[in-house]
């Protein structure tokens, strides 16, 4: 699509002072111009998209700023004003006797073309918000829209500063066959937009800077009645708006929510955990990072759900390159939210010599959110498990009632530590001090690993416990740093913080760990299929626990073949047969 800009600016230069047009004039490229402020006191500036010019030398006074007032249509109760049939914006700033001090003149412009990047999208009657921060060229698109969509729909504008249809009664010819209402006082806003799905039938409704609550609740009400909506929203990216109360129901809304406890341990997370209250608003988020590079989410409710539970979805990024060439890319955005998962650690290696014990900090490993666990280590033969690095690494200190001298680890240690040579391939004996039990065996049944609970710490090779009686320095865990058991620290006694404690000491990565359940019953799928196609007489799968060895053994049965089980624990396993004789 062919791109065109128009912009009247010769309009502008029609307010200003004879001084600072001639200014403008000579440093040209006005094709570049974003805004001129006047500032009573100070002096004038121009605004470029690369940067800012003086354009003169002596400060404003209050006879220029009236000049320029004297020039243009009446300021609304928004401060705003514009020239008539322009789509150019002059917002004042006033002092406390009302007077105006300050003028923005911003350089409206109609740029067709801008929307070929989201046309598909824009086409495809699905609500849309634009989300970017002030500047980014969101008004321009929306008024572009308007102008598409209006040569073979019904579209309505609710226009509330005259920015999208320009200033006066007549829009400018930039929205096309639109049809533009304009609001008389910014608060009533919500109110215009639903008279207009009542009283002029759309199709589409447009309308710019959603900011308030009620006209977030106006657009649900709207997008409920079937009728496409097409709004903006400052921000610059959906968490922006899943952090912003006023704005979160446009994409749904969050709600704190207490799980059952069946449901917290199938999720493996917290009972409390924050979930999307209802149906979004719009269907697609569009976030503008550039005039010419976009992040599409095109599922907002599902966008949403993954956010809040620490696993974003992939979403779509679109650009435009020099020569106007469109490209396409999937990618993982980051979030800083809160997930439902307790990831966030900080491993301790202590290394005693004598009495005395010198501890090591090591780097801030993979914060995924602000619970936080402690592995602590006594030195000896054995190593311990860290965890994996983070999107952007930090470093917090513990706190001072630990008593520890801190020191700094290798930087450069990214990378997991291996579970201790000696430990591998063994079931680990793990003393529980102040941690449930029965969290640690649900956790080990998840996480498909083999653990083994003992009730003498002499037996033991790792002891876990809480921050609460770690601080208190018990004689148990001083019996357990002399003889240079494996301590690990959590923060609560929590299912989360269990299951983190157990992938650090296993070195599983949570974000990339597949169900156990569902790859034992694939791996049990696969051995059924090579016994029916003849191949082999028998299949022995991988030890796995109880529970998931009772259902191996249903689905073998489903299929009328032989299964029976083989080995001690943890290392029993499953043998699927052809027939029931012996092997």
């Amino acid at each position: 699509m062919e791109h065109r800009i128009t912009d009247d600016i010769d309009r502008l230069k029609e307010i200003w002072p004879p001084a600072i047009v001639a200014t403008l004039d000579k440093l040209g490229r006005h094709d570049m111009l974003l805004e001129v402020v006047l500032d009573l006191g100070r002096v004038p500036m121009a605004r470029y998209l690369d940067g800012n010019h003086p354009l003169s030398d002596h400060e404003i006074t209050h006879e220029e700023l009236e000049y320029v007032v004297s020039r243009i249509a009446m300021f609304d109760a928004d401060n705003r004003g514009g020239i008539e049939r322009t789509l150019h914006r002059i917002s004042a700033i006033r002092n406390r006797r009302g007077d105006v001090v300050g003028l923005t003149c911003r350089v409206g412009r109609a740029v067709y073309g801008t929307i070929d990047i989201i046309e598909d999208i824009i086409q495809s009657k699905q609500s849309v918000l634009l989300l970017g921060p002030p500047g980014v060229g969101k008004t321009t698109m929306l008024r572009e829209t308007a102008r598409v969509l209006g040569a073979s729909r019904r579209v309505v504008i609710v226009d509330t500063s005259n920015e999208i249809g320009g200033d006066g009664d007549v829009p400018h010819p930039a929205i096309g066959n639109s049809r533009r209402m304009q609001v008389a006082q910014p608060t009533l806003q919500h109110e215009v937009m639903i008279e207009a799905v009542e009283n002029h039938n759309p199709e589409t409704i447009i309308i710019d800077e959603i900011g308030r609550e009620l006209e977030a609740q106006a657009a649900r009400t709207i997008a409920e009645r079937g009728v496409q909506l097409i709004g903006t929203a400052h921000g610059n990216t959906l968490e922006n708006i899943l952090r912003n109360p006023t704005l979160s129901d446009l994409v749904g809304g969050v709600e704190s929510v207490t799980l059952s406890d069946e449901e917290a341990r199938r999720r493996g997370t917290q009972k409390t955990v924050l979930e999307r209250r209802a149906p979004p608003t719009f269907d697609v988020l569009i976030e503008i990072q550039a005039r010419d590079r976009m992040v599409i989410h095109n599922d907002v409710g599902a966008a949403v759900d993954s956010q809040l539970r620490g696993r974003p979805l992939p979403v779509e990024v679109r650009w435009r390159d020099e020569n106007g060439a469109i490209h396409k890319e999937m990618i993982i955005p980051e979030t800083t939210l809160v997930p439902e998962r307790n990831h966030a650690r900080e491993v301790v290696d202590l290394r005693a010599s004598g009495g005395n014990g010198k501890r090591h900090k090591a780097e801030r490993h993979e914060h995924r959110d602000h619970d936080e666990s402690i592995a602590v280590t006594k030195n000896g033969s054995r190593e311990h498990a860290a965890v994996a690095a983070p999107p952007k690494p930090r470093s917090m200190p513990l706190e001072n009632t630990l008593a520890l001298a801190m020191e700094d680890s290798d930087p450069d240690h990214t990378q997991p530590l291996p579970l201790p040579q000696q430990l591998k391939n063994r079931q680990i004996k793990i003393y529980a001090y102040g941690v449930a039990r029965n969290r640690l065996t649900e956790a080990a049944e998840r996480l498909n690993v083999p653990i083994h609970l003992v009730d003498d710490l002499r037996g033991a090779d790792v002891l876990v416990t809480v921050k609460t009686y770690y601080r208190q320095r018990p004689k148990l865990i001083v019996d357990a740093e002399r003889r240079n058991v494996a301590i690990h620290v959590l923060r609560a006694n929590t299912a989360n913080q269990v299951e983190n404690f157990l992938a650090d000491l296993f070195g599983i990565d949570l974000n990339t760990h597949v169900d156990p359940f569902a790859e034992a019953m694939e791996e049990t799928r696969q051995a059924i299929d090579k016994i029916r196609d003849g191949a082999v007489y028998y299949v022995d799968l991988r030890p796995q626990s109880p529970h998931i060895r009772r259902r191996q053994h249903e689905l073998i049965r489903d299929e009328n073949l032989v299964s029976k089980s083989y080995g001690t624990e943890p290392f029993r396993h499953v043998r699927v047969l052809r027939n029931e004789q012996p092997i």
